[in-house]
């Protein structure tokens, strides 16, 4: 019969990190953990975090955790979960942050927060939707498979984070690829964001792009609220959608 550590290593997904609760679930405690350490089979990255030795890890392999292991509800979003789906390309992408959304009052683990990654990473807490109907589907990263904002969802967060922590002039250029997105999906998604900026700014976006499938959209079920949202300041009035947003060279 194979030991513990052999059959623990053949199950081990490559370049992921291994939580305390997943190995508790393979029958390996914390003691016994500590012991493959001191025997140079695994490296602790942190408490309650593991590697297998010889084996790099990365972000996307503490996510793939986070998500399949400790079954938190987070997710690459906003321009990264572009990044991965092959939309930024042409956009500088080297060496930014990875930008991860998660419900209002997530808290992610010490071991996370506290690693040095090869990117930094920013958590982005927001109740911004009522649910999380087609939020994510799975992308694979590194061989590691995540699940990443789908466009639609991506686009609403892009948004979300104009302009304090996303420009404006990069929303437009990653949403101006963006020529099939699902009417359907688009539209639960307006109807069930809670931030008004957001879903004005969307529009105002893709209507500037004139995006084909804005003509499948029911506006009427949409509320964007009242009072004017200033991007901008020093900016023009959009007028439509009572938005101070800046001119751009964007065509």
């Amino acid at each position: 019969m194979e030991s513990k550590i052999n059959l623990l290593l053949q199950n081990w997904p490559p370049h992921v990190v291994g939580t305390q609760r997943w190995l508790n679930s393979k029958g390996i405690d914390y003691r016994l953990a500590d012991k493959y350490v001191r025997s140079g089979w695994l490296n602790r990255l942190g408490h309650g975090a593991y590697a297998r030795a010889g084996s790099t890890v990365d972000w996307p392999g503490a996510v793939h955790a986070l998500q399949r292991q400790l079954g938190l509800d987070v997710h690459p979003g906003a321009i990264t979960a572009f990044d991965l789906r092959g939309y930024a390309h042409y956009l500088a992408l080297g060496g930014r942050e990875v930008v991860l959304f998660a419900k209002a009052k997530t808290k992610l683990p010490s071991w996370f927060s506290n690693h040095q990654w090869s990117q930094p990473v920013r958590l982005v807490t927001s109740g911004i939707f009522t649910d999380d109907e087609n939020a994510v589907s799975t992308v694979k990263v590194e061989e590691v498979e995540l699940a990443v904002a789908t466009l639609e969802r991506a686009a609403f967060e892009i948004m979300y984070l104009v302009p304090k922590q996303q420009s404006f002039e990069e929303a437009l250029q990653v949403m101006e690829s963006l020529t099939s997105l699902r009417p359907r999906v688009v539209q639960r998604l307006l109807e069930t964001c809670r931030s008004v900026k957001t879903k004005r700014l969307f529009m105002y976006a893709a209507e500037r792009l004139n995006h084909p499938w804005l003509d499948d959209l029911n506006l009427s079920h949409v509320d964007f609220g009242t009072g004017k949202r200033t991007i901008h300041s020093g900016g023009h009035l959009d007028k439509k959608y009572n938005l101070v947003v800046a001119d751009t060279n964007h065509q």
